[in-house]
């Protein structure tokens, strides 16, 4: 062997060996999607304050590989512009995984693009049954409306309601939740007596009301997105007597948003919802989570479902990624995630390994006042509850 070929043989081998650490030293990218700006600009807020907190909390380092997270906007219900977005971060960005996605049409619009990129897909709200079922790359760490919704139904039941009437947003959550709903209420012998399914952006509520009234139910369940319309909705069944005519009001988490409560006061002090987080949830981990939430973005605002969704769905990503050390191929990310079991803010918490969706505690949550706010404080609660959307 000459000189010349055992110069190219150690040159050779130099960058061999170079290879792996190169490759160790490229940055995970994240890139998330979610509405900044528009009606449902909270929701965009609240997920991106928990993902930079567990970030905050945790570094920015896993396996050896630094995380680089961008958040781009697709301004709410506009799925066009959260594919375009997908696919600049997947072509342009090279990311290595996407999430966010505060809304169910955002959510389908992405879905095939991480089945044909093969990319591992976080979910951190949207909550429409079917988003798992639209790419074997999705994986759910928020909930889903028939998670939520069916042990309503439940607790309807036991308190001895049996008219029943439901109003919901009509898009994919709405929809579930009303399914769910008239599904587990019926099945022990109560009547659904009338349901009505408003547009998603609705905020007069005053002819719908008026017609749940006309009907006389003993109860009215309600999905609406929190915000503008739960605001619009209570207003309406305080002024048009609902609540002196004995008609009780039952909704999800989303009615009593933690964040809303501030401006609901006093009139939503009573209501029954149901779901899965609370800020006033009594465990160590979730009072440390609401103190550091204070610290890093001021009291003013609380934090919420959508935030401890936020939170969580980066633990499964450290989790995983930690699991795989650092290779974010994209089938070994969502197998190290199914089966991912840990500790939230909102109490235990799971993967399905079959349906990629989160398996958690329902609460049952009335509203009611201390210290001079208004909080919505657990009182029965149903565990490792799936969602029966899949069954």
């Amino acid at each position: 062997m000459n000189k010349f070929q055992q110069l190219w043989l150690a040159l050779l081998g130099g960058l061999l060996l170079a290879a792996p650490a190169a490759q160790a030293e490229e940055p995970i990218r994240i890139g998330v999607i979610l509405p900044l700006t528009g009606p449902y600009a909270d929701y965009g807020e609240q997920i991106g304050n928990g993902l930079k907190l567990y970030m905050k909390q945790n570094g920015d380092t896993v396996a050896g590989r630094k995380i680089v997270v961008t958040i781009r906007d697709d301004t709410g219900i506009a799925p066009e512009v959260s594919k375009r977005l997908a696919s600049d971060y997947l072509v342009q960005d090279k990311v290595d995984i996407l999430a966010g996605f505060g809304l169910t049409p955002s959510a389908m619009a992405v879905a095939p693009l991480a089945t044909q990129a093969k990319k591992a897909m976080v979910i951190m709200n949207a909550a429409t049954s079917v988003i798992t079922t639209k790419s074997p790359y999705i994986v759910r760490f928020s909930h889903t409306l028939p998670q939520i919704s069916a042990p309503m139904a439940t607790y309807a039941a036991k308190s001895g309601i049996k008219k029943m009437y439901t109003l919901v947003a009509d898009y994919g959550p709405g929809i579930d939740a009303e399914t769910a709903f008239k599904k587990a209420f019926e099945a022990g012998g109560s009547q659904l007596i009338g349901s009505v399914r408003v547009p998603v952006t609705n905020l007069d509520f005053s002819s719908y009301i008026q017609r749940i009234k006309d009907a006389q139910p003993e109860a009215v369940f309600l999905f609406l997105p929190p915000g503008s319309a739960t605001v619009s909705f209570l207003k309406a069944y305080k002024e048009r007597g609902l609540d002196k005519a004995g008609i009780k009001l039952l909704a999800t988490v989303d009615f009593a948003d933690d964040d809303l409560m501030d401006v609901l006061g006093q009139s939503v002090l009573g209501v029954v919802t149901s779901g899965h987080y609370s800020m006033a949830h009594d465990s160590a981990l979730n009072k440390a989570y609401v103190a550091a939430y204070a610290e890093a973005y001021g009291t003013k605002k609380r934090p919420n479902f959508m935030s401890v969704a936020g939170y969580d769905g980066m633990a499964g990503i450290y989790a995983a990624l930690k699991k795989t050390n650092g290779d974010t191929d994209g089938d070994k990310l969502v197998a190290a995630m199914k089966g991912l079991a840990f500790e939230s803010p909102r109490g235990p918490i799971s993967i399905d390994p079959e349906t990629r969706d989160i398996v958690q505690t329902v609460y049952y949550r009335r509203a009611e006042e201390k210290n001079g706010r208004v909080f919505n404080i657990e009182f029965d609660s149903v565990k490792n509850f799936k969602d029966p959307g899949k069954q």
